[in-house]
């Protein structure tokens, strides 16, 4: 995907400073993911090749929206998760111990889904496992 460089910082008038042409870099392998998709979905390209430029910036913001939306939903079900059972909360309060107050939350919100992606990601290959036969 491609990404702009941080808008120049305004001015003292309050007022953007004069902007430079922002940088976008280019992923070869994004890019090729892109134009197959392309390919293989020619009438959705016409019709986002057909919005007006608004609709199609205004689509992109909510995306990315959505994305946050998404990112705290997780977040607050995995600290209800730990939350809820006493002994974890206190391990994970252990964890966190030596952070600064206003860094625990997060931190233990970010400890929690890393566990939660590692136990999924665990019982999927036992589960996989079963199913090919294979005794774990």
């Amino acid at each position: 995907m491609s990404k702009m460089k941080p808008p120049a910082p305004p001015s003292a008038g309050g007022n953007a400073a004069p902007a430079e042409q922002p940088t976008f870099r280019s992923n070869p392998e994004v890019d090729a993911k892109i134009d197959a998709y392309i390919k293989e979905n020619p009438k959705y390209w016409s019709y986002v090749q057909a919005m007006p430029r608004e609709r199609l910036e205004r689509t992109v913001v909510l995306n990315e929206v959505r994305e946050l939306d998404r990112q705290q939903r997780i977040r607050e079900g995995v600290l209800k998760q730990i939350n809820r059972d006493p002994e974890l909360k206190r391990a994970y309060d252990l964890l966190v111990k030596d952070l600064p107050e206003d860094q625990k939350e997060t931190v233990i919100a970010q400890i929690g889904r890393t566990a939660r992606r590692a136990v999924a990601r665990v019982q999927g290959q036992q589960q996989q496992q079963k199913a090919e036969g294979v005794t774990v």
